[in-house]
């Protein structure tokens, strides 16, 4: 039965977009630090969580360090096959207002929750949908709604916390598409445990 079917995913359900990196067994970062050397390449697994309840609902892998912002169309899109997601949050890394668009037009998610990464320039950012952003963000006393949503961002950080406290936080293949195969049944694997926890 899917995630839907179980009741992992809820109705108006948010999805959050957000990477992590997965070490190699053989050269951890950790001893790179200490031996001096510059660490090579690691694993980056992209995600687009459900924010409630942790499903790994579309998940992509690429080698960092890189800019985060590609991933987001293809994590999204994955994402999306099996779900109609009401609301996608996403941190400054993936600022656009391609993704915005994206999502918003092309998907059909209602809101779209992604800071304005300033680049350096100044002036009030540009876009029907970045234009927005600024204003939905700001602080109040009282606490705006926008930003209790947003906080709901950190749910992706909580699942990858979960997911390598499960299955580990280093990959035990040598080369970089074997460490991309080894990610895809982890990913299931993560996703097979919430399955089986949820009844």
């Amino acid at each position: 039965m899917s995630a839907t079917g179980r009741g992992l995913i809820p109705d108006a359900p948010t999805t959050a977009t957000d990477a992590t990196g997965l070490d190699s067994r053989h050269t951890s970062r950790y001893f790179a630090a200490r031996s001096g050397r510059p660490h090579a390449a690691w694993t980056k697994l992209t995600v687009a969580v459900d924010a409630r309840s942790h499903f790994l609902a579309g998940a992509t892998v690429t080698v960092g360090p890189t800019n985060d912002s590609p991933q987001f169309t293809p994590v999204l899109a994955q994402a999306s096959l099996a779900v109609g997601w009401d609301r996608v949050l996403a941190d400054a890394a993936f600022d656009s207002e391609a993704h915005h668009a994206y999502a918003r037009d092309e998907l059909g998610i209602r809101s779209t929750v992604i800071p304005i990464n300033p680049r350096g320039h100044d002036g009030p950012p540009g876009g029907k949908y970045r234009s927005q952003m600024p204003a939905r963000l700001l602080p109040k006393p009282e606490g705006r709604r926008c930003r209790r949503v947003y906080g709901q961002r950190w749910q992706a950080g909580s699942a990858f916390s979960r997911h390598k406290r499960r299955l580990g936080s280093t990959l035990a293949a040598r080369s970089e598409g074997a460490r991309e195969r080894e990610c895809q049944p982890r990913v299931l694997t993560h996703n097979l445990m919430l399955l089986a926890a949820h009844g």
